[in-house]
């Protein structure tokens, strides 16, 4: 039987087959896999250099005009059909469609969602191989590239802001081109998920305040396994299970064309939620406010970025696991803070020195510890004391709001600025925020944000009160972590029964 993914965690996808359908898989699979693969990967062979041949010769200005002549219809029906025959290898035998797509002129962008994994680029054979927007790291794959660069595609960098301000403004000039550049297409979740919910809308494709086409895509299959997400099935998984199966289905429907209000056309995030709400209500899902930032699953809520697996509780759960008691983590803790307050701000320590720290004798753990945090093997001190402190219950959140404000008012004035109050945010929810305005706004008066007006909002406000309780309060008694808050200010030490004292303020 296949698990059903969580709802709460879009961004993870995990097949688990019985022992029959294992067995039927390994057998399947035997046969299958090397036979489909070989042939998929002999057509990709024929249709590189073909798609080179499009653009051949061409002076960069010439390419950055839509491909005409012998060119288009010499090559792209071939490489249509090519592309075709790459997933019929692949067991796509049949898609079924189901409404009209629309034609350029009445829609010059298809947004397609649900995103689940590579094998969605089947859609592009159902729409004529639309111009899509891709990664530009993509164009030194093999093959790839060469696909690329015969669809146009506009190329962006998630590295690069400035690219994606150029790719924002290439996508605007293709879109409001009158029919002068083809239809596109656009996944506009921006990244893959499991299906049970779509994820927030980028705005990209609703900037230009064209109407588009919603395309839903579904996979209505006895075992879900095309699907390639943060977590859980690798992309080697899905390519040996889907192949493995006799056959894989695939439904498209082209929803109505969606013209949008003067307001949706002067508001694109507006724009996107309504498309978003209305293709989640076909596809019979929620529509959440979930993103992927930075290359870590995320819920936006008031502006402020909450990551899906909190690096506080998993740290706490590694802590446990290394036998480390409450009071141990609770020193160490402390001083973490002391040395916050004597050192520069966003000071970092390495693996090493957080097993001293914190008394660890497997350094492994420590290394894991910072990961959570970082993409190297380092954290940021205060990051790391506040958010953890914010779990583990040491602290009520008045006491460990005072501590936060005092670390980021490094003048003393008693206020902080709006560069100040994003790195409070950051460190309590162990998460970079770029995006506080909003609250900045609720909590100041005059430009300033003081303790007593943030204390006020993060705990009065309905949005705000939400992350508070949500993120930023100690775990649920019973849970695996080390140490439990209960009533009275006692800690206990899950790992060991052991009680320690600790009032909160």
């Amino acid at each position: 039987m296949e698990q059903k993914d969580c709802y709460r965690h879009p961004f993870i996808h995990q097949v688990k087959l019985t022992t029959g359908q294992r067995i039927r898989g390994v057998i399947l699979g035997s046969l299958l896999f090397p036979v489909r693969v070989t042939l998929a990967a002999l057509l990709f062979l024929v249709a590189w250099p073909l798609a080179r041949l499009r653009l051949a010769g061409l002076s960069e200005e010439e390419r950055a005009r839509p491909v005409t002549g012998w060119r288009r219809w010499l090559i792209h029906p071939i490489i249509l059909l090519l592309s075709r025959a790459v997933f019929f290898s692949l067991g796509f035998l049949w898609v079924k469609v189901k409404g009209r797509r629309a034609d350029l002129k009445e829609a010059p962008v298809l947004v397609v969602a649900p995103h689940s994994g590579f094998l969605d680029m089947l859609i592009l054979c159902e729409t004529q191989l639309a111009t899509v927007v891709s990664r530009s790291e993509n164009t030194s794959l093999p093959v790839i590239g060469a696909l690329l660069e015969f669809n146009q595609a506009v190329l962006v960098s998630r590295k690069d802001p400035e690219s994606r301000r150029k790719a924002v403004t290439q996508l605007t000039e293709r879109l409001t081109s009158d029919g002068y550049w083809p239809q596109m297409l656009i996944f506009p979740e921006g990244t893959t998920t499991n299906g049970q919910v779509l994820i927030k809308f980028k705005p990209g494709a609703f900037v230009p305040g064209v109407p588009v086409q919603p395309v839903l895509l579904r996979y209505p299959n006895r075992l879900d396994t095309v699907r390639w997400t943060y977590k859980g099935t690798s992309w080697v998984d899905v390519l040996w299970h889907t192949t493995s199966q006799f056959y894989t289905n695939m439904t498209v429907e082209f929803l109505p064309v969606y013209n949008p209000s003067e307001e949706e056309k002067n508001d694109p995030n507006l724009y996107a939620d309504n498309v978003q709400k209305l293709m989640a209500g076909a596809l019979r899902v929620p529509a959440t406010d979930y993103v992927m930032q930075g290359g870590v699953p995320v819920n936006k809520l008031g502006g402020l970025s909450l990551p899906l697996e909190s690096p506080a509780r998993r740290t706490l759960s590694l802590l446990h696991r290394s036998s480390l008691e409450a009071s141990a983590v609770e020193d160490a803790l402390d001083r973490m803070i002391d040395r916050c307050r004597s050192g520069a701000p966003g000071s970092k320590v390495g693996a090493e020195e957080l097993a001293s720290i914190l008394g660890l004798t497997d350094r492994e753990t420590a290394v894991r510890v910072c990961k959570l945090y970082s993409k190297d093997e380092s954290v940021d001190v205060g990051q790391f004391c506040l958010s953890v402190s914010a779990v583990s219950g040491f602290l009520s959140f008045k006491s460990l709001l005072h501590k936060a404000f005092s670390l980021f008012d490094r003048e003393g004035r008693g206020s902080l600025s709006a560069e100040e109050l994003s790195g409070l945010m950051g460190a309590l929810l162990g998460f970079p925020q770029y995006n506080t305005a909003q609250l900045f706004k609720e909590a100041s008066h005059q430009d300033e944000v003081t303790e007593e007006n943030l204390l006020r909002v993060l705990t009065t406000h309905p949005t705000y009160q939400r992350v508070v309780n949500e993120y930023l309060q100690p775990v649920e008694a019973g849970s695996h972590l080390p140490f439990t808050p209960l009533p009275g200010g006692k800690t206990v030490n899950n790992n060991r029964d052991l009680h320690h004292n600790k009032k909160f303020e």
